[in-house]
Protein backbone atom coordinates (compact mmCIF):
# COMPACT_ATOMS: atom_id res chain seq x y z
CA UNK A 1 0.00 0.00 0.00
CA UNK A 2 1.26 3.37 -1.23
CA UNK A 3 0.69 6.83 -0.46
CA UNK A 4 -1.77 6.97 -2.98
CA UNK A 5 -3.42 4.14 -1.28
CA UNK A 6 -3.84 6.13 2.06
CA UNK A 7 -4.81 9.11 0.72
CA UNK A 8 -7.32 7.56 -1.21
CA UNK A 9 -8.81 5.78 2.07
CA UNK A 10 -8.44 8.50 4.03
CA UNK A 11 -10.59 10.77 1.55
CA UNK A 12 -13.18 8.10 1.14
CA UNK A 13 -13.60 8.03 4.88
CA UNK A 14 -13.85 12.16 5.38
CA UNK A 15 -16.57 11.69 2.58
CA UNK A 16 -18.20 8.65 4.63
CA UNK A 17 -18.36 10.94 7.65
CA UNK A 18 -20.14 13.86 5.84
CA UNK A 19 -22.35 11.41 4.58
CA UNK A 20 -23.11 10.38 7.30
CA UNK A 21 -23.00 13.54 9.64
CA UNK A 22 -24.35 15.59 7.05
CA UNK A 23 -28.17 15.17 7.06
CA UNK A 24 -28.76 14.99 10.98
CA UNK A 25 -26.83 18.26 11.19
CA UNK A 26 -28.56 19.93 8.28
CA UNK A 27 -32.41 18.53 9.76
CA UNK A 28 -31.21 20.49 12.57
CA UNK A 29 -30.18 23.75 11.88
CA UNK A 30 -33.52 24.02 9.54
CA UNK A 31 -35.54 22.69 12.11
CA UNK A 32 -33.27 25.50 14.68
CA UNK A 33 -34.13 28.38 12.23
CA UNK A 34 -37.74 27.61 12.47
CA UNK A 35 -38.08 27.24 15.94
CA UNK A 36 -35.80 30.90 16.06
CA UNK A 37 -38.17 32.05 13.64
CA UNK A 38 -41.30 31.27 15.59
CA UNK A 39 -39.86 32.44 19.01
CA UNK A 40 -39.21 35.98 17.16
CA UNK A 41 -42.58 36.44 15.95
CA UNK A 42 -44.47 35.25 18.95
CA UNK A 43 -41.75 36.90 21.23
CA UNK A 44 -41.96 33.40 23.29
CA UNK A 45 -38.71 32.56 24.22
CA UNK A 46 -39.16 29.09 26.17
CA UNK A 47 -35.48 27.06 26.37
CA UNK A 48 -37.56 23.78 25.86
CA UNK A 49 -39.89 24.72 22.50
CA UNK A 50 -36.32 24.78 20.84
CA UNK A 51 -34.98 21.88 22.17
CA UNK A 52 -38.32 19.28 21.92
CA UNK A 53 -38.64 20.04 18.03
CA UNK A 54 -34.95 19.71 17.64
CA UNK A 55 -35.10 16.10 18.85
CA UNK A 56 -38.13 14.74 17.35
CA UNK A 57 -36.67 16.00 13.79
CA UNK A 58 -33.82 14.45 14.51
CA UNK A 59 -34.85 11.15 15.43
CA UNK A 60 -37.18 11.59 12.20
CA UNK A 61 -34.35 12.11 10.17
CA UNK A 62 -32.19 9.12 11.78
CA UNK A 63 -35.33 6.78 11.78
CA UNK A 64 -35.54 7.47 7.87
CA UNK A 65 -32.18 7.73 6.74
CA UNK A 66 -30.90 4.71 9.08
CA UNK A 67 -30.78 2.22 5.91
CA UNK A 68 -28.92 4.88 3.81
CA UNK A 69 -26.22 5.59 6.65
CA UNK A 70 -26.30 1.90 7.20
CA UNK A 71 -25.63 0.77 4.00
CA UNK A 72 -23.12 4.02 3.11
CA UNK A 73 -20.73 2.78 6.11
CA UNK A 74 -21.38 -1.19 5.36
CA UNK A 75 -19.71 -0.63 2.11
CA UNK A 76 -16.75 1.88 3.54
CA UNK A 77 -16.20 -1.49 6.12
CA UNK A 78 -16.12 -3.59 3.12
CA UNK A 79 -14.09 -1.39 1.30
CA UNK A 80 -11.54 -1.03 4.10
CA UNK A 81 -11.74 -4.71 4.50
CA UNK A 82 -11.00 -5.51 1.32
CA UNK A 83 -7.90 -3.65 1.09
CA UNK A 84 -6.61 -4.47 4.34
CA UNK A 85 -6.62 -7.97 2.87
CA UNK A 86 -5.05 -6.85 -0.07
CA UNK A 87 -2.35 -5.39 2.15
CA UNK A 88 -2.14 -8.50 4.07
CA UNK A 89 -1.45 -10.88 1.56
CA UNK A 90 0.94 -9.27 -0.64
Amino acid sequence: MNDADVALLMRDGILVMLKLGGPPLLVALVVGLLVALLQAVTQLNEATLAFVPKVLALCAALFLLGPFMLSTLSSYMHLLIDRLVAVGGS
